[in-house]
């Protein structure tokens, strides 16, 4: 076995396994929890050699079934994503517990350990979105999911195992495969279905007053873009902590004016009210710091917001809801 990727019948997982099967690579274990839902179309048209559910692989992890099996990197993306979950010993568990135990068995096998942290350890962004693990400890995450990555960060550097692996502070990704998130389904496919069933988008307003509605920021970047960073990190053997993200600030507003005009539409964009559940826990500014990442001159990037919400609008969502 050549690559593990956790996670990858998800947004970002499924996306770094077709980009292996671009560079044509597929000794691939692919590992996630598919339950009930419908995230198994997310496997269909990739290669890999093997599917484990997470918890059949956690176990054989510790029984040392993939001590001498050769592995290159270990891709683990896999984690509760969801901003809003509140059971924190779930968090605890899923997303440091099993990085740990994942990490370990990384650098004990001399495979590059490349991990999925958050642009969510930022929190409010009173630090400023600069990936410097100097400074991790100044952060306040605005919720337990980003604390939980936070958690693994700094443990991480505590411990001098960052040296020996990668971390990845993710934006705002949005693209194919991401259906399944449910309520964590980026603005973008949420603007397209809004649109394509009702004729307008609704966008929350501003209860800031430096911030009119709907020009509350974020760094947006799109999934194929991230897949090609991340493997880029690889091949330039990079360690420790890197964003991944688009470095520019654009607005709600502009990124349902893409999808618009993605369908050839005229926006028509209504505000609604912010639910109590997500003030004092809503980031009203992004913009990942690329400097490190660029540094290492990769040639990759992010492409610009309207050509990326444009591809992913035309040659995949068009396509797929008239297959429906």
């Amino acid at each position: 076995m050549k690559y593990i990727v956790t996670g990858g019948a998800g947004l970002i997982g499924g996306a770094v396994v077709a980009a292996l099967n671009e560079a044509g690579e597929d000794d691939i274990l692919v590992v996630d929890h598919l339950g009930t839902s419908e995230k198994w179309k997310n496997l269909r048209g990739l290669q890999f050699t093997d599917y484990l559910e997470k918890d059949i692989f956690r176990r054989l992890l510790h029984e040392g079934k993939f001590n001498d099996a050769g592995i290159k990197a270990v891709f683990h993306l896999g984690a509760c994503s969801s901003t809003t979950e509140r059971d924190a010993s779930y968090l605890a568990d899923n997303n440091f517990n099993v990085t740990k135990e994942l990490a370990a068995f990384s650098v004990s096998s001399q495979a590059h350990f490349l991990y999925a942290s958050s642009a969510a350890t930022y929190g409010a962004g009173e630090h400023g979105y600069v990936d410097d693990e100097e400074k991790m400890h100044e952060l306040r995450p605005l919720n337990m999911y980003g604390y939980s990555k936070l958690m693994f960060d700094l443990w991480a550097k505590r411990t001098g195992i960052l040296r020996s692996i990668t971390g990845m502070k993710f934006t705002n990704v949005f693209g194919p495969n991401e259906k399944h998130k449910g309520p964590m389904r980026s603005m973008v496919l949420r603007s397209f279905e809004q649109i394509t069933s009702r004729g307008y988008v609704e966008l929350f307003r501003s209860d800031r007053p430096e911030y009119a509605d709907g020009e509350q920021k974020r760094d947006f970047i799109y999934v194929k873009d991230v897949a090609q960073m991340i493997l880029a990190l690889m091949e330039h053997n990079a360690k420790g902590i890197y964003n991944i993200g688009s470095g520019r600030a654009e607005s709600w507003n502009a990124l349902a004016t893409a999808v618009f005009n993605a369908l050839g539409k005229t926006p028509d964009i209504r505000y609604i009210d912010m639910p109590d559940t997500l003030k004092g826990k809503y980031q009203y500014f992004t913009k990942a710091d690329m400097t490190k990442f660029n540094a290492l001159n990769t040639g990759r990037g992010a492409h610009p917001l309207e050509k990326t919400v444009a591809d992913y609008v035309r040659n995949h969502l068009l396509p797929e809801s008239r297959e429906a």
